[in-house]
């Protein structure tokens, strides 16, 4: 959406095909939950009965952790990292921006939800800047010095967004300290950077009904044993997808998918008395550089010493300095992959 490749309606599914197959469906928030009791608290009060819980709580903000920047903060310098409602004022406030405004994005440091996600963002939006902002920049201030898939993204800036896209890692103070959302100013240990549109993704942590439950520990993330996904904490709580921190394994949709059919195996296998299967997780993420041209790592990881490890040699990347038409091809894998995987969940 903030680079005008798709709408945001586009993204938005139900839960109808879910039901007719037989699955309760309840939308309503889940409030608490009694790991001693097994019970589940929804929002109008009923408490339901677990012998297995699954849990996917998504994540949260931290909004301590940048000094500035609370709730309130990002009705003016969004996060864009929750919900459409945020990713429509983004889209909104670079509408409005005067050509020749500068973008500023805020980027932290890790763990954080799709770790390539703030560099895909920053592709969107040099490419909506390119075609409708020609005179504007993109100052990425970053609270790291290397991410994933860094020299494809960096060899993209360069090609396709030459003199708009500047990133300041955090070898070269790029880190963001604070903010002042009524002056529209990112601070960081050596400047004070006054931008148009200000983009900030804050430190994460799992969602509030983790903590409720007690399956986060002090790091604010949830840590699972790798084979059935059980939380360290909490016996019969599982917790999948982004709210999870084990290894070196990407916070990704992905990744989330085949947690979703590795838990269930191995539930159904412990409820008939028998030892889970030791399964291989695959991980694969896709990121559009441009209309019709993305870029992609795909990595293999397996059980091993209470840890999922990376299978030596797994990892593979779309070519550095591939021919257009490569990344045409993996832009054509993400979208069937995208038509696949809401499919499966949502039917």
């Amino acid at each position: 959406m903030l680079g005008g490749f798709r709408d945001l309606a586009h993204q938005r599914f139900g839960y109808e095909a879910v039901s007719k197959d037989g699955v309760t469906v309840a939308q309503t928030a889940a409030t608490a939950v009694d790991p001693v009791a097994k019970t589940v608290t929804a929002g109008d009060g009923t408490k339901l009965s677990y012998d297995k819980l699954v849990m996917a709580p998504g994540v949260d903000l931290n909004w301590t952790a940048l000094p500035g920047y609370t709730e309130a903060a990002s009705d003016r310098m969004p996060h864009a990292w929750k919900g459409g409602a945020q990713i429509a004022l983004l889209r909104r406030q670079l509408e409005a921006m005067d050509d020749g405004g500068t973008v500023g994005m805020a980027v932290s440091a890790n763990p954080t939800r799709c770790p390539p996600g703030a560099y895909e963002r920053a592709c969107l939006i040099a490419h909506y800047l390119k075609t409708k902002k020609p005179r504007s920049k993109l100052l990425l201030l970053d609270a790291k010095d290397q991410f994933s898939m860094q020299r494809l993204f960096e060899q993209a800036w360069n090609r396709l967004y030459p003199g708009i896209v500047e990133r300041v890692p955090l070898s070269q103070g790029g880190n963001v300290t604070a903010v002042d959302p009524s002056t529209m100013t990112l601070v960081t240990d050596f400047e004070k950077y006054k931008v148009a549109v200000a983009n900030v993704i804050p430190l994460q942590k799992a969602a509030a009904i983790a903590a409720r439950a007690g399956v986060a520990d002090r790091t604010g993330w949830c840590t699972v044993e790798p084979i059935a996904f059980e939380s360290t904490l909490q016996k019969d709580i599982h917790v999948l997808g982004d709210a999870t921190l084990i290894s070196g394994v990407s916070k990704s949709a992905f990744v989330a998918a085949e947690q979703g059919k590795v838990c269930a195996a191995a539930i159904v296998a412990k409820l008939a008395g028998r030892a889970p299967p030791e399964t291989q997780l695959t991980n694969t993420c896709y990121s559009f550089v441009a209309p019709g041209h993305a870029i992609r790592t795909t990595s293999v990881f397996r059980p091993e010493k209470g840890q999922l490890i990376e299978i030596p040699g797994s990892t593979s990347t779309t070519a550095l300095d591939a021919e257009p038409s490569v990344q045409g091809h993996e832009a054509r894998e993400a979208e069937r992959w995208f038509g696949t995987i809401t499919q499966e969940v949502f039917g």
